[in-house]
């Protein structure tokens, strides 16, 4: 039994170190935009969160210091996202770490997720002792403010959107017209940590939604049992936001299969096209925009490992990792 062995790196290689040397740099297209951004939308949440919290309290609303209090926790969520960006663009080049430093964003986005949750729980439970014993609120002022802070909330949101969906794929797509429908298997360059302060500002934006609608009711209607109400509303969305971000970043966290489809696909292909077996696959993620591969393969002839990663690679650019090991078994046919 004969075995060979690849490996493959997306980017160029270190010279400091010699031709040989390749550098682990995963991180995603836009990291440096994605990192401005961050720190912009902290800026101007930061600005008004103390005016709202202090409304809040002098007004006696618990929609309103709904609110204000996760406002607060926002500006600390990006806050959070801006120093991933740092650690992960100041440590990019960084031995220590075996698989590069694009999961910083991941690791911010599991700790943001698990603030939201809490902030979730604070606010159901302070709703709800809102609305067994209730206090007087002054609708009319904090009306005012809820609408500023929604304001506040729709610029944040501006300011992060075109990052959110990770448009940057950080790879060609202009792949010839036999390529078939490879690339709908493409895995979405979607940055969790950019994600997660995305999804703070949309829970920031529906907290301020949700205490409009209960002041403007309790102002016009005298329907003051609707503010706590709406507390209880705005946390069980929050709280089913903030799940959907702990499950797929820790997901990435734990290196799990970040695409199940394609690892699908790309054992079909090795089989099918190639016709060696394979006997062992991972694909996990390395950051965004960027996967690693790692393949065991048994072939009954002698297979170049080479070629068969520079075929992986053409049909799937944003593999920036790959390891390909083949084992000759000229009687495992």
């Amino acid at each position: 039994m004969i075995r060979a062995m690849a490996h493959d790196h997306a980017h160029s290689p270190v010279h400091d170190h010699g031709m040989w040397t390749q550098n682990h740099v995963f991180l995603g297209a836009a990291h440096g935009r994605s990192e401005s951004k961050t720190k912009l939308a902290a800026l101007v949440t930061a600005i008004f969160m103390v005016v709202e919290i202090g409304c809040g309290f002098a007004y006696h609303s618990m929609a309103l210091l709904a609110d204000g209090v996760h406002m607060a926790t926002h500006v600390g969520a990006l806050g959070l996202a801006a120093g991933a960006y740092w650690l992960a663009r100041r440590h990019a080049g960084d031995s220590r770490f075996t698989f590069g430093s694009g999961k910083f964003g991941d690791l911010a986005a599991f700790s943001s997720a698990i603030i939201l949750g809490v902030t979730a729980l604070i606010v159901a439970v302070e709703s709800l002792e809102r609305l067994i014993a209730p206090t007087g609120v002054q609708y009319g002022d904090a009306l005012l403010i809820a609408t500023i802070g929604l304001c506040v909330n729709l610029v944040s949101a501006l300011i992060l959107k075109d990052d959110h969906h990770g448009h940057a794929h950080g790879h060609d797509h202009s792949h010839a017209a036999h390529d078939h429908d490879h690339d709908h298997d493409h895995a979405p360059a979607r940055d969790n940590n950019m994600r997660a302060a995305y999804v703070h500002v949309l829970a920031d934006a529906a907290t301020s939604v949700l205490a409009i609608i209960a002041l403007a009711c309790g102002y016009f209607f005298g329907l003051a049992f609707l503010d706590p109400l709406c507390g209880l509303f705005g946390a069980f969305v929050i709280a089913s936001w903030s799940y959907g971000l702990i499950r797929d970043s820790g997901l990435v966290l734990l290196d799990a299969d970040s695409n199940p489809k394609r690892s699908g696909a790309i054992k079909a292909m090795i089989e099918n096209e190639i016709g060696a077996r394979v006997a062992d696959l991972h694909l996990w993620r390395l950051g965004p925009g960027h996967d690693g591969l790692i393949v065991s393969l048994v072939s009954p002839d002698a297979t170049n490992a080479e070629q068969i990663k520079a075929a992986l690679r053409q049909r799937y650019p944003d593999l920036s990792h790959v390891t390909v090991e083949v084992a000759v078994c000229a009687d495992c046919a």
